[in-house]
Parts: structure tokens; sequence; C-alpha cells
């Protein structure tokens, strides 16, 4: 004869739990993922289509239920809608090992995207296929970090493959158009030279009685602080114009 569970024990499996500290005790529920953030957006309201189970746990994992007594105790109410919304709201939805590996190796390959976009190869000026981006990255270590979108690990990455791979490697280059137009001639110069602090390379210039011109290649970090540059020194008489990333690279 098989034996029977306890009446406060419910296994669940294959499940989303929203886990919420409250009155020194932990509160976990069982859900939908998808459906936790139709919630929290305002999308879905009916809680019979977020919950797998209509109860408040101490544990989901084991089955163990939250006792009245604690309910009472921590949220001043044994409403068990008005106690799943608040853990819904303020909780923290909890992610299994192999939906968080799955979510890590996702965020990986749009980094590698990223950066075959972002970067060339010194020598020919040509992107690297995102598989060899990848392969640079497990050779250099590099680990995603959780809870952050790709593109603000893009740059770390580029700079652990520069110092850790053996993939030579560099930022794709911006080619722009730069017009300074200023009559004075040694308030002009002091722009200029400042504005070829950020280039890489000069391919033209030009220069007449009060206006200076010239095609540079640059990182392309160095737009906006050239852009801010000719904002700041000359007052509505500078230019800057993009024209295009290195012509092998591509933008």
């Amino acid at each position: 004869m098989p034996i029977q569970q306890p009446s406060n024990q419910i296994k669940l499996t294959n499940v989303s739990i929203v886990r919420y500290k409250k009155g020194g005790k932990r509160f976990e529920i069982a859900c939908y993922k998808n459906k936790v953030q139709e919630y929290r957006n305002g999308v879905e309201k009916n809680l019979d289509d977020v919950l797998q189970i209509a109860n408040v746990f101490v544990n989901v994992s084991k089955g163990e239920l939250a006792k009245h007594q604690d309910l009472q105790k921590a949220f001043g109410t044994t409403d068990q809608d008005t106690i799943v919304a608040e853990i819904l709201k303020k909780g923290e939805l909890q992610v299994g090992e192999k939906e968080r590996e799955h979510d890590l190796t996702s965020v990986r390959r749009e980094i590698a995207t990223l950066v075959a976009e972002k970067c060339v190869d010194p020598s020919t000026q040509r992107p690297y296929p995102v598989g060899i981006i990848e392969k640079a990255m497990t050779e250099a270590g590099y680990s995603v970090r959780q809870g952050k979108n790709a593109k603000s690990q893009v740059g770390e990455c580029i700079k652990l493959l520069q110092s850790d791979s053996t993939l030579p490697i560099q930022r794709a280059r911006m080619r722009v158009k730069v017009g300074v137009s200023v009559p004075d001639g040694e308030a002009r110069k002091k722009v200029v030279d400042k504005v070829l602090e950020g280039a890489e390379k000069v391919e033209s210039e030009e220069q007449s009685d009060a206006q200076w011109e010239a095609v540079l290649l640059i990182d392309p970090s160095q737009f906006r602080v050239i852009n801010e540059l000719l904002q700041k020194e000359c007052k509505g008489r500078g230019r800057l114009e993009t024209m295009t990333f290195t012509a092998t690279a591509g933008s």
C-alpha cells in the first residue's frame, strides 16, 4: 500500500519560483515565468493564470506550505490574493540552473556578435567571423556578467581579447570630415591641435585664411569627444560629419 504524503506536502517540478523575505521568514510561490513578467508589466491581471498552484510556500521544491500564523505575522493578513500580489511585485524570480546556463550562452553569443561588428583584423582591416571571436573569448577566459546586457559588456570583452588572447584585434575606425571656421588663427590652431589629438590618421587636410578642413580616421569613442570640443570652442562654426567606417571593415 502506497504511503500517503502529509497533506501540507505538495511536490512541484518544472516551475519558476518567486521568492520574498519578510518578517524574518522566506516565502515562495510557484509561477509561470512569462506570466510573472506580464503581471509586473500590467498585461496579466488574473493571479490564477500566473500561479502554477494557488498556495504560498516556505519552500516550493520541498512542497512545504507557509503556516497561517507566519503569513499573518509577516503580511498582517492571511488573504492569499493580497499576499501573492505582494510577493509577485516585490519578490525575486529564481532562475533554474539549465535556464541560467541557456541565458548566459545567449548573452555570450550576442556579445561575440557585437564585437565582430565593431572590430577588425588590424592587418587586413576586415571583420572576423563570430565563431572566431567566440573562440578568442574562450582563450582569454572571458566570463559573461550575470544581470548585465550584452551591449554594456562589449568594451570590457574587447579589452580582454586584446590583452589575453592571441587574436590580433582592434576596433574598426570611423572616417570623419571635420571643419573648423575660426577667423582668429591662434584660436583656430588651438582647436585643430585638440582635434588632431583624437585622430589616429589624417587622410587629407586643407587650410585657408579662416578655415581648416580634414578627413580623419578615429576610434568611434572619439566621435563624441571631438563633437563636444567643436561645440564648446567653435560656437556654431565647427562641423563634424561621419563618412564611413574604414571601407573594408563595414559599419
